[in-house]
């Protein structure tokens, strides 16, 4: 099956509680996995039972609760659990379950099903800080990491007591998407996420930037951030380091990547500026606005209330073309760093169809790949996506329609050829 039509409606998803007071952020993770169609089945560690009870589990899964390996001993549970699974999610993962599975111990329900399944496996730690620091633990994750598991990166912030910092589990919104981004991923020979970005460094833009007209006002877009996401999290399961530029976007960072926030296409021209030089690949998913303001006004814009027909003149000027200048500047420099790919959303007009403007602007551009889409028919902070991915001659080289997950994954597929050789 392509990579592209694995979604989480349908799947058999396996979810492991580890004994962490987080817990119960995971009761709001099976909701939404259930409420996108998945079948899931809770199995939670023993001590976990201590944080959320089993009736809990029962009542958002609908499937009984099994933590010992001799329960359902005639239907051998903990080898069925495995091999039906196509996604095994452990959240939240403790220190000791975190060695547990390096080691591969067997000695309850969820280690004993992680043993066997060969799905792909997210795991999502969290712990106070020096355990999470500690060196045992970091060995543990690069082990397990090596092995072809998704082992996030804990959020930062304020932990069990008074103290904060790494460790945090991340929220449920941010574990949702990594379920998503984990089963639409290609896999290798034994069924395990394929880590093919190991080792390399994206820049991706997402949402739509603002342009101040007055302090009240701004000229803003639809665009939502949603695809931009779905690409960070996307490369960050198939090893990627990710550095996101977000413009106005409200979304849970993806676990792992380091956010950017920018508001005008100014500030975002300026950040691409000083970080796309250190990447392997520039993924330009923001909605960039094509024109600003020519002159701020310091004070709000006010309506002439005598004349009900006066309408302020409000001067425009255009902005920065910034995948056109990341061209110009890789040129310049004279190597092939960073890939680069823009985004293109089109809906035809006078000049000709979607398509064939979409055609033009990736030959004007000369980005290595231009994904297009029509928004005629309206995808701003929908699901789902349809793109055709153009090369830089306008000839279309694939053409994906499913969720923006789906779609992220194909975008990467089709970037692999273009990302420069590896020092």
């Amino acid at each position: 099956m392509s990579s592209v039509l694995r979604t989480l409606a349908g799947a058999r998803v396996l979810v492991g509680v580890g004994g962490g007071i987080a817990a119960y952020k995971t009761a709001h993770l099976v909701r939404g996995l259930v409420g996108e169609g998945a079948d899931v089945r809770v199995v939670p560690t023993a001590s976990s039972l201590e944080f959320v009870g089993a009736a809990t589990w029962e009542a958002l899964s609908h499937h009984e609760v099994l933590t010992s390996v001799f329960e359902d001993v005639d239907e051998v549970a903990h080898v069925r659990f495995g091999q039906e699974a196509d996604l095994l999610v452990i959240a939240p993962a403790t220190a000791d379950l975190l060695a547990r599975l390096r080691i591969g111990r067997a000695d309850d329900m969820l280690t004993a099903s992680a043993l066997v399944t060969r799905a792909p496996l997210v795991v999502a730690p969290a712990m106070h800080t020096e355990m999470w620091e500690h060196p045992s633990t970091r060995e543990n994750v690069a082990v397990l990491r090596e092995r072809g598991v998704t082992v996030l990166e804990p959020a930062v912030g304020r932990l069990t007591g008074p103290d904060s910092g790494p460790g945090r589990l991340p929220e449920p919104e941010a574990l949702l998407a990594a379920a998503r981004a984990a089963i639409a991923a290609p896999r290798d020979a034994a069924g395990a996420v394929r880590r093919d970005l190991l080792g390399r460094e994206l820049l991706i833009t997402a949402g739509g930037t603002r342009e101040d007209l007055d302090p009240v006002r701004f000229l803003a877009n639809h665009s939502s951030g949603k695809q931009g996401w779905a690409l960070a999290h996307a490369a960050l399961v198939r090893g990627a380091r990710v550095r996101l530029a977000a413009a106005n976007v409200d979304l849970e960072t993806p676990p792992g990547a380091q956010r950017l926030d920018v508001g005008s296409a100014a500030e975002l021209a300026e950040l691409v500026a000083e970080h796309r030089g250190q990447v392997d690949a520039l993924v330009m998913a923001a909605a960039v606005a094509d024109f600003t303001a020519a002159d701020r006004a310091d004070s709000k814009i006010k309506k002439d209330d005598g004349d009900e027909d006066s309408v302020p003149a409000i001067a425009l000027r255009r902005t920065q073309d910034i995948l056109r200048h990341s061209v110009l500047d890789r040129a310049e420099r004279g190597g092939a760093r960073p890939a680069i790919v823009g985004f293109a959303a089109e809906t035809g007009g006078e000049g000709g169809s979607a398509l064939d403007l979409a055609r033009a602007k990736a030959r004007r551009k000369g980005a290595d790949l231009l994904v297009f889409n029509d928004i005629t028919g309206g995808v701003f902070g929908a699901a789902d996506n349809s793109v055709r991915v153009l090369d830089r001659e306008g000839e279309e080289v694939s053409h994906t329609s499913g969720s923006k997950t789906a779609v992220a994954h194909a975008v990467l597929d089709e970037l692999l050829p273009h990302l420069p050789e590896v020092p």
